[in-house]
């Protein structure tokens, strides 16, 4: 396992981080997603610790709030040193029925930091992230709340989740001119069959050096290896149209699949394996999180930190993923050439 600087900070973060949406048996909005219950939480939540993954991500949403229950629980059943683990959740979505129980006010964020830290069982959160955005709310006072329940000593780092590129700048402008806590990390959508976050992102997260976490790395299960063009309803989430979520351009990640498959098979590895070390081998990602209900799923996405790609094989990847050229990137290319270091 490998730690990475968690974007302009001294915070190392395991490479993979073990995503807890997953955790808890309440259904709700995240129902075809979650169902994982305590005994198995401690024991993925083990077996991810011995493998050297420091870093854990939940969200007040998961499962109404349970998902944050049983991931506390978890760390203390297992006796897992507090200090030892980078603990991150997020505020910003509905959690309650009253007009004020949802976005990033300042009465929604101190409120829900409460909450949140009540559920984990800790006196602190390593990382508090915004979920999205909202419309309604002032940078500036989403901003200040959260640099207050730094100062407080509540939270160490925030972060950002979800948020478009003109977004994450003008936040991270006004922290810059009113002297408030800057974003450090971005977690949001990458995947090998969905590379959008490359038209402007992540040119934006390297020149900010803001670090990215990324969510549903394997497409919401699609490059799980289970489908097929021949077979796409197979047993999980998306089977069915359980839960078709992320979208995802099926003829294009089929495409992908066909040239994964054999190198999984060269590698005696997975689908899902090397498409978790293809994020491993990108420059911007800090961290890749990965989720599972079963042991097996986790076994698998453990071996992603293995896997080692020829420079042919990462091009021949490149090339069957890489996004059609929009303006301005095609001109922004094909202007830089006379002013390049």
């Amino acid at each position: 396992m490998k730690y990475n600087l968690l974007g302009n900070t001294g915070l190392k973060v395991s490479e993979l981080c073990l995503g807890t949406m997953t955790f808890g048996t309440t259904g709700g909005r995240f129902g075809a997603i979650s169902g994982v219950d305590q005994a198995g939480a401690d024991a993925l939540t083990k077996r991810a610790l011995d493998a050297g993954i420091n870093f854990i991500d939940t969200a007040n949403v998961y499962s109404e709030g349970h998902s944050e229950e049983i991931t506390g629980q978890a760390l203390h059943n297992l006796g897992i040193n507090r200090y030892d683990v980078v603990l991150a959740t997020k505020v910003r979505g509905k959690m309650g029925d009253g007009p004020n129980d949802v976005g990033l006010t300042r009465k929604h964020i101190i409120a829900q930091a409460e909450a949140s830290l009540k559920r984990l069982g800790t006196d602190y959160i390593d990382l508090y992230q915004t979920h999205s955005f909202d419309p309604l709310t002032p940078w500036e006072e989403t901003l200040r709340a959260l640099d207050d329940l730094v100062r407080s000593g509540k939270v160490r780092y925030i972060g950002a989740s979800n948020v478009a590129a003109w977004q994450l700048m003008k936040a991270l402008g006004v922290s810059h001119y009113q002297h408030l806590e800057k974003y450090v990390s971005l977690q949001a959508y990458y995947t090998i069959a969905g590379r959008e976050l490359e038209r402007e992102l992540v040119p934006l997260l390297l020149d900010q050096k803001v670090g990215l976490m990324v969510w549903s790395p394997l497409a919401g299960g699609f490059l799980s290896g289970k489908y097929t063009r021949e077979n796409q309803q197979a047993e999980g989430r998306r089977g069915g149209n359980n839960f078709d979520f992320p979208p995802v351009n099926k003829d294009l990640a089929f495409d992908i699949i066909d040239k994964l498959r054999p190198m999984a098979e060269a590698k005696g590895s997975t689908v899902a394996a090397l498409s978790l070390a293809w994020l491993l081998h990108q420059k911007v990602v800090s961290t890749v999180i990965i989720g599972a209900k079963k042991m097996e799923q986790l076994e698998d996405n453990l071996k992603a930190v293995d896997v080692q790609f020829t420079p042919e094989e990462l091009q021949q990847l490149d090339e069957v993923s890489k996004l059609a050229p929009e303006y301005p990137g095609w001109m922004l290319e094909f202007t830089k050439g006379d002013r390049q270091a």
